[in-house]
């Protein structure tokens, strides 16, 4: 097949293009790098026969040539602090961008596949969060740039599904980690083995017990190639329900970095930031035949190794 996928230089686009390309389908990649990482596609930019990279942002729409089977949306800021810089961004790409790009899969007759967010859950007053969940967002809080342009992105293809009948699929995705994470983005895996492996402080926000649920990356892309190749076009989490308190990651790195000088210290809670977040993922098992496999200390232990010789001091 020919697959489209935006945000192409991100994390977890990056691992979705070697999964697809490993299976003998072309990519096209498009970015803009405004969050992405030019690194993450180094492998396959110019040096992969079956891989293309277009520059450019897709809230203009794309002159595409030729047949496209696939489109997999997986571009705009995720993590807090970029989202938090890049605002507008943010809500024009996960807007104007799931427009254009529904319109591309309108006309190319593929399908077209958005990724959304579990922050479309806000701070749960369900738990754990199943699809049928309406949320609890603050709409205009300093995340609500990102929940509420994915709530739109959401029902921007929910209503090119209804009325224009396009294929569409939509994934929620929780909290994932793994290699090609930018180690200065924010987010509370990366930052805890970026302060491990270089002696700072592990700064951990309010009391620690506000939970996640971390899957790691290489579970999380089957899930998502799962789904677009499945017949379910509702939103379906994508997650790891090993539900954790956050101050439990930061000591679970912290045993696997035992040469770390580093020492846990406590921070006031940023605003809006949710107290629980674990998937129910019943529809992913139902639907997809999906769960995921990588233990929680052996996915951190393959992402300190990746980092070790990369993360060198500096400032954020």
């Amino acid at each position: 097949m020919r697959i489209l996928i935006s945000g192409a230089a991100g994390f977890l686009a990056s691992h979705l293009s070697d999964l697809l390309l490993g299976q003998g389908h072309e990519v096209v990649g498009v970015d803009n790098f405004l969050t992405g990482k030019p690194q993450n596609i180094a492998h396959l930019r110019g040096k992969h026969p079956a891989y293309t990279f277009i520059e450019g942002d897709v809230i203009d729409p794309l002159n595409f040539e030729g047949p496209l089977d696939r489109i997999y949306h997986m571009a705009s800021p995720a993590s807090p602090l970029g989202y938090g810089k890049h605002q507008i961004a943010t809500l024009k790409v996960n807007s104007q961008g799931t427009w254009n790009l529904l319109e591309l899969a309108e006309a190319k007759n593929a399908r077209f596949l958005m990724a959304s967010t579990s922050e479309c859950y806000g701070d749960p007053a369900v738990h754990p969060q199943r699809e049928e969940y309406w949320g609890n967002v603050n709409p205009i809080g300093l995340r609500s740039m990102y929940d509420e342009a994915k709530r739109f992105g959401e029902a921007c293809t929910m209503a090119y599904n209804r009325e224009r009948k396009v294929d569409t699929r939509i994934i929620r995705i929780f909290n994932t980690y793994g290699p090609r994470m930018d180690p200065y983005d924010g987010r509370v895996v990366i930052s805890f083995i970026r302060q491990a492996l270089n002696n700072e402080p592990m700064t951990v926000f309010g009391n620690g017990m506000q939970t996640r649920s971390l899957c790691y990356v290489s579970d999380l892309i089957i899930g998502i190639q799962l789904t677009m190749e499945g017949d379910f076009c509702e939103p379906i989490n994508l997650g790891n329900p090993d539900e954790v308190p956050i101050l439990q990651i930061a000591r679970d790195v912290l045993g696997l970095v035992p040469q770390s000088r580093s020492q846990i210290t406590f921070h006031p809670m940023p605003p809006d930031d949710p107290r629980l977040r674990c998937p129910d993922i019943t529809r992913a098992r139902q639907v997809l035949g999906w769960s995921p496999k990588v233990p929680r200390k052996e996915g951190l232990a393959k992402m300190i190794e990746f980092y070790r010789d990369q993360l060198i001091d500096r400032k954020s």
